[in-house]
């Protein structure tokens, strides 16, 4: 099944699972150097707005298993509508937007100076897309509950909305999750846009 991935899905998921297992071997200094540090500290530099989403703690393989099952599961559809560069644009575009979402909160409410990992607000991005180009299509939610993605999606950006304003599931970066369906949202309203009003 993995090998008939699209390339560009196949290769994000390959580079994430890389570089895990390379924090295997680097310990702490990956996280050190590439993880996401709140403005107020002084680790913090510009290139962590997007290096951190290609970490995952390095304790537990369930964080970047089950990023990379999202990808799986949903990347090589988008790929295969939008095309393989496309596809890493948008990627990124929601990594940087998790990112400078997760920093404003931060920064707002004077949070825990810990740093931020993982490719979820990439991957929640991705879900919004999927939702956003195929409501109709059926997820099994938990190989369980079928229900249709437009509504999978709506029920869990609200659920992180309420984690994220609670202060539920702590450790967990919800408003980084929210912020990379926020930055999906705004770059796929762009795209149509200069479709729209561009030069024909």
């Amino acid at each position: 099944m993995f090998p008939s991935l699209p390339p560009a899905t196949r290769a994000l998921i390959l580079v994430n699972v890389a570089v895990f297992l390379l924090e295997q071997w680097a310990g702490d200094a990956l996280i050190q150097w590439f993880a996401l540090w709140p403005l107020a500290s002084r680790q913090f530099e510009p290139w962590q707005l997007l290096s951190y989403a290609f970490l995952h703690d390095p304790r537990t393989i369930a964080h970047v298993f089950f990023n990379m099952f999202a990808l799986y599961m949903f990347g090589g559809t988008l790929e295969r509508y939008w095309g393989g560069p496309r596809l890493v644009m948008f990627y990124l575009v929601c990594a940087v937007s998790a990112s400078l979402t997760q920093l404003a909160v931060q920064q707002a409410t004077g949070g825990a100076a810990e740093p931020t990992i993982g490719a979820s607000g990439a991957v929640f991005g991705i879900l919004l897309a999927f939702a956003w180009y195929f409501p109709r299509q059926r997820v099994a939610v938990y190989f369980i509950v079928p229900m249709p993605s437009w509504l999978f999606v709506t029920l869990y950006g609200l659920l992180e909305l309420f984690f994220g304003v609670t202060g539920s599931q702590q450790g967990v970066a919800h408003f980084a999750h929210l912020g990379g369906m926020l930055g999906g949202a705004l770059c796929i309203l762009y795209w149509r846009a200069r479709r729209r009003f561009g030069p024909t």
